[in-house]
């Protein structure tokens, strides 16, 4: 089969962010999508451009049009964030987002009504019907397919970078899970979810994986293959959804610079006939499971030779080798704001340290990730 790849500027951006939509009294969700989606339904019954239906009607999705910068990127979001509210505020219900929701029961939750998600529910059942989770997903432009797999491959080896400084799901059912990001590995029960298989490097073999997944079933468009990182043809990008749900819109800025700026990196490597970075696909499931566990505090590995280095320590060196593509993109002091994670520990360190100052209560912790979610910025 033949896999189209859109034409699409290089380094163009865009974000998703799935949001959760609480009660604003007990902090439980709210099944009250439809009531938002109708809300801003254009006249000829279509879906809004910005505010979109996901799995879950406690849910709704802002993504930005096809933007340059980050700074572009946030200031669109802000306007669907802002509409969103008007319909909800009203309702006495919140917007919060996390990588899951601290209490909520799994069970409880409505389907959207939608054939597409009948059947992914009627197919994977338990896991599912598990999926109450929220992340943050990029797209980057890039100018030439024959790019795509080999930026992809390198992007990789920064998986437990993304993963660490967004891990914000301690908390499932009620529980501490013990891990920075449940989600993460709750998302990789699914069917082609999870990491790529690194042993695809050229488009012709992505096209041999898609044919196959179609003819025996597995998926019925490229849509389907849920990769933590994956090329998105019909928009002419890498789709970057390592992450868990961001808080605040300050850390969103900081994750979506660092993505934007990485794969420019590498498309400049590229550009010099330089060697990507590369790590094994071993090593990789390692360092998935490595920040999934311990977020910010996580001891990685580099490279294929096996040598390591605690992530904050590495993001620092990254952060000065990407400055000068930042000024470039005109994100330097949205990728700046990275080291402001590093210093709070993160999203997960954050929520545990208001569940401990709070007897445990984790009512509190969804007041604090809504507070966030208001300020705009992590508050400790």
């Amino acid at each position: 089969m033949t896999l189209e790849f859109a034409p699409s500027s290089r380094s163009s951006l865009g974000v998703e962010w799935e949001l959760a939509m609480v009660d604003a009294d007990s902090g439980d969700l709210r099944q009250v999508a439809q009531t938002v989606l109708d809300a801003v339904a254009p006249d000829d019954g279509s879906q809004h451009p910005t505010i979109r239906q996901e799995l879950l009607l406690n849910t709704v999705e802002v993504v930005t049009g096809v933007c340059r910068t980050t700074p572009e990127a946030m200031a669109d979001l802000s306007g669907s964030v802002d509409l969103v509210r008007s319909i909800t505020d009203p309702l006495r219900v919140d917007l919060m987002c996390a990588g899951t929701h601290p209490f909520a029961d799994w069970g409880g939750q409505k389907v959207t009504d939608k054939e597409r998600y009948a059947t992914l529910i009627d197919r994977t059942q338990w896991w599912g019907r598990q999926m109450l989770i929220y992340g943050v997903h990029v797209h980057v432009g890039i100018e030439d397919r024959d790019k795509v797999l080999p930026i992809l491959g390198a992007l990789l080896t920064f998986y437990p970078h993304l993963l660490a400084l967004s891990a914000s799901s301690p908390y499932w059912s009620g529980r501490d899970t013990g891990y920075a990001s449940n989600r993460s590995l709750l998302f990789q029960q699914l069917p082609t979810a999870g990491l790529p298989f690194t042993e695809i490097r050229t488009w012709a073999q992505l096209e041999r994986y898609v044919a196959d997944m179609l003819h025996t079933g597995v998926i019925e468009d490229f849509t389907e293959v849920r990769w933590d990182l994956r090329p998105a043809p019909q928009f002419g990008t890498i789709e970057m959804r390592i992450c868990d749900g961001l808080s605040n819109a300050t850390e969103l800025a900081a994750i979506t610079a660092l993505t934007h700026c990485l794969v420019e990196y590498f498309s400049r490597m590229i550009d010099a006939g330089e060697a990507l970075p590369a790590i094994t696909p071993w090593f990789l499931a390692e360092n998935k499971w490595r920040a999934a566990r311990y977020g910010l505090e996580a001891i990685i590995i580099l490279d294929a030779d096996g040598r390591e280095e605690l992530v904050t320590d590495h993001l620092q060196h990254v952060l000065e080798v990407l400055d000068p593509i930042a000024a470039d993109l005109g994100c330097a002091s949205e990728l700046a704001r990275v080291r402001r994670i590093i210093d709070t520990g993160g999203g997960a360190a954050r929520q545990r340290r208001v569940a401990r100052r709070n007897g445990g209560r984790l009512d509190a912790v969804v007041a604090h990730l809504v507070a966030e979610f208001k300020a705009g910025h992590p508050i400790d």
